[in-house]
């Protein structure tokens, strides 16, 4: 078994579904246990500003799967939940980051982990070091990022009922 944290977001439609749809997806695919998940942080969106703000939440995951291969679990869980890729940075149902997996370090046209910018982002390093405070990352860990980086914009809103949401049908 690898061990990955992935970092999720969604500001369209029912944000707190979509986020708990993805948890309970990952959970039921083959070859992925989820192990830990962080509390839900609003944040403003990066990139195109002109769009809702975003939930988002770390979630640590246990895998069988290959690097590559477990990033095609996260994309085919995305499109599930009503994932269109229209623009950079665009208004999304549900994006799922690999934010790290194991101790690889890769970089190739499809997947780069450690994820390249994940930490120049408070959404991405609050809700991490709330579930792995002593995790590595450039040598450093990742409590000291998250304090350094600092937490501004961010706002906790709990944690998130994943295991007791029902995954709703996106097209009914």
């Amino acid at each position: 078994m690898n061990t990955a944290y992935l970092g999720l977001g969604s500001n369209l439609g029912d944000r707190r579904q979509h986020l708990a749809g993805a948890v309970r997806r990952l959970h039921g695919a083959p070859g992925i246990q989820v192990m830990a998940v962080s509390a839900i942080y609003e944040s403003s969106p990066v990139g195109v500003a002109a769009q809702p703000d975003f939930l988002n939440l770390v979630v640590q995951v246990a895998t069988l799967h290959p690097p590559h291969e477990f990033l095609g679990q996260c994309l085919r869980i995305e499109a599930g939940l009503g994932r269109e890729r229209r623009e950079r940075w665009g208004p999304r149902t549900i994006d799922i980051d690999v934010l790290l997996y194991g101790d690889v370090g890769l970089a190739d046209e499809n997947l780069t982990v450690p994820h390249p910018r994940m930490a120049e982002r408070s959404f991405v390093l609050t809700p991490l070091a709330e579930i792995a405070p002593g995790l590595r990352l450039a040598g450093e860990t990742v409590g000291v990022l998250a304090t350094r980086l600092g937490s501004a914009g961010l706002r906790r809103l709990g944690p998130l009922d994943w295991a007791e949401t029902p995954v709703k049908p996106l097209h009914a």
